[in-house]
């Protein structure tokens, strides 16, 4: 394994269900297509997120955290699974979300209450400024805080996705499959920079197709290479990935971050629908509605074969009730 020499605390039910999708398949008219299920990883409502929390939990005990902050908007699947996970090893958890409070705590933000996290809100400020006064707070109280960035995306918590890619190429081994692209959202880059310096490392030849959420390609392409190259060095590898070399599509920011439009919509209701799988309003529902879009136009063969990495999200759904049923 390319992170066996990095600590690593196991929170996550791996490896998670690779499988067809043919009613889909079906409905759009090819391609072939399958899901990578991290909706099933089994940390509070489950998550791409919890790979990564592996490495980066286990960072902050190996430097004698007893408490752990991070950051996000207030709907963050991140900020839920990471509240999970440090009730699972014994931490705190103290978490800044960007702008005020809700009415009422629903969805992520319910589960953060009830996993015991301690919410800040940043209100005007921005939040990774009151992440820091956090952090001052923290260890002027005699704590031993760990700050994990958005989306865990960086050097430490990026490794979660080599290690998945490793994992999926071993699935695919097993069934004797060839793909042609892998199809995932994109938003705080870590999971893309894992995937391409696994790819890198293990020869893997399917089109890594990152469709963003809430950034422009230029952006996405500089910011996956950047933790990219810091991961490689990390884990000890001398493989470099090239902006050039990232694939992000950018037609589909919509309304833009956590707004629910009619492709969102469509999509969530066509996996739903097709084949029972729930999929969230931000960030799987706008990759899905990506994917549908370049099929639809083309852009992905009829004749390819494509995994969609299914991020996972679903306790958001409840946050937007009255968006996804305003078109039945």
């Amino acid at each position: 394994m390319l992170t066996d020499r990095l600590p690593r605390v196991r929170l996550g039910h791996l490896p998670t269900p690779l499988h067809e999708m043919p009613r889909l398949s079906k409905a759009l008219g090819g391609p072939r297509l399958l899901v990578k299920r991290d909706d099933q990883t089994g940390l509070a409502g489950g998550g791409n997120k919890t790979r990564k929390l592996e490495f980066s939990v286990a960072e902050a005990l190996r430097r004698g955290a007893d408490t752990l902050v991070t950051l996000g908007a207030v709907q963050s699947n991140h900020a839920r699974q990471t509240a999970a996970a440090a009730a699972a090893c014994g931490l705190r958890c103290v978490i800044v979300l960007r702008g005020h409070a809700p009415p009422v705590a629903t969805g992520n933000l319910l589960l953060d209450h009830l996993l015991g996290a301690r919410i800040v809100f940043s209100g005007e400020r921005a939040h990774e400024q009151v992440a820091e006064d956090v952090m001052a707070a923290e260890t002027a109280e005699g704590h031993r805080p760990y700050l994990i960035p958005v989306g865990a995306s960086d050097e430490v918590g990026a490794a979660g996705f080599v290690s998945a890619l490793e994992e999926l190429k071993g699935q695919l081994d097993e069934l004797r499959l060839r793909v042609d692209r892998l199809v995932f959202a994109s938003s705080s880059f870590g999971t893309q920079a894992g995937l391409c310096v696994g790819a890198k490392a293990l020869g893997f030849q399917a089109e890594l197709a990152g469709i963003a959420i809430d950034s422009t390609r230029e952006e996405l392409q500089a910011a996956v290479a950047g933790i990219a190259a810091r991961l490689g060095a990390r884990i000890g590898l001398e493989t470099s990935v090239t902006p050039a070399e990232i694939v992000g599509y950018d037609a589909y920011l919509g309304g833009g971050y956590a707004v629910l439009g009619e492709p969102e919509r469509e999509a969530i209701q066509l996996a739903a629908r097709q084949e029972g799988i729930l999929l969230d309003p931000v960030y799987t529902g706008r990759a899905m509605a990506g994917l549908i879009d370049l099929v639809r136009r083309g852009e992905f063969g009829a004749d390819e074969t494509i995994v969609f990495w299914h991020t996972g999200g679903t306790p958001a759904l409840f946050a937007y009730s009255e968006e996804l049923l305003a078109s039945r």
